[in-house]
């Protein structure tokens, strides 16, 4: 379980609470990493002090902000149990979709987060921007998953597929998704809802984040030059190797 932190000093404390309570509540075998991105707010110390006061907590710190993709794969690369999923420190998504998630991994090695009517609460220049970045990928890709920021998946299987994206954006969890289809892996969607951020703004929807995703997306594609589309949006079950609701 890793939590990704870059200034988010006033909300890293009660999510970290937050998700603690879940886990101890849920009573697996757990332990939270706290990826400091390269903070200069404060966030660092706070780290640092739970995990201090807190068994199962530990921090990674990264000495400049990296990005997502370098969370990412410091997120799997120093976990050390069985599932891996990575949350915000902003308090926009609730803990309690970790147990909600835990529970498709009798028939799935990836669960994938999506919010009902996710488009009809956003701006219409966002709405344009995910309409565009959809037909982007579908074009490229083919048929693709709904899926809004959280995911939990099988850390050992990350070692079985390339990953290429190391940028700022989201293009690794993508990429992610797009390997364990290729690999014929089963991935699983969960409704999740959205809280308002505790604080801060987002460290994604930006212009740097965007032309680092585009490009990133067109590398992807050439990586993936052998890959076969998946089954369509309508076959989405185990049986298919894709995905299913």
């Amino acid at each position: 379980m890793a939590i990704m932190a870059y200034n988010e000093a006033p909300s890293l404390e009660r999510v970290v609470g937050e998700i603690y309570d879940e886990l101890m509540r849920l009573g697996a075998d757990w332990e939270i990493v706290i990826i400091d991105d390269g903070s200069t707010d404060g966030s660092r110390e706070i780290a640092d002090r739970l995990a201090q006061g807190h068994t199962g907590i530990r921090v990674v710190h990264h000495p400049t902000n990296l990005g997502l993709g370098a969370v990412y794969h410091r997120a799997y690369l120093c976990g050390t149990k069985e599932l891996t999923t990575v949350f915000p420190a902003d308090g926009q998504f609730d803990p309690s979709i970790i147990t909600q998630f835990i529970r498709r991994f009798d028939d799935a090695d990836m669960v994938l987060g999506y919010i009902p009517e996710y488009q009809k609460n956003r701006t219409w220049p966002a709405r344009l921007f995910s309409w565009a970045e959809r037909m982007l990928y579908k074009i490229l890709f083919g048929a693709f998953p709904d899926f809004q920021g959280i995911m939990m998946f099988r850390r050992a299987l990350v070692d079985t597929v390339p990953l290429t994206s190391t940028g700022r954006g989201w293009m690794i969890q993508m990429e992610l998704i797009l390997r364990f289809m290729k690999k014929g892996y089963r991935i699983a969607s969960e409704p999740t809802g959205i809280r308002a951020r505790m604080s801060g703004t987002s460290k994604v929807m930006n212009l740097r984040s965007i032309l680092s995703n585009l490009r990133q997306v067109f590398v992807l594609r050439w990586h993936l030059w052998a890959f076969a589309a998946p089954a369509s949006a309508d076959s989405r079950s185990p049986e298919s190797g894709q995905f299913h609701n």
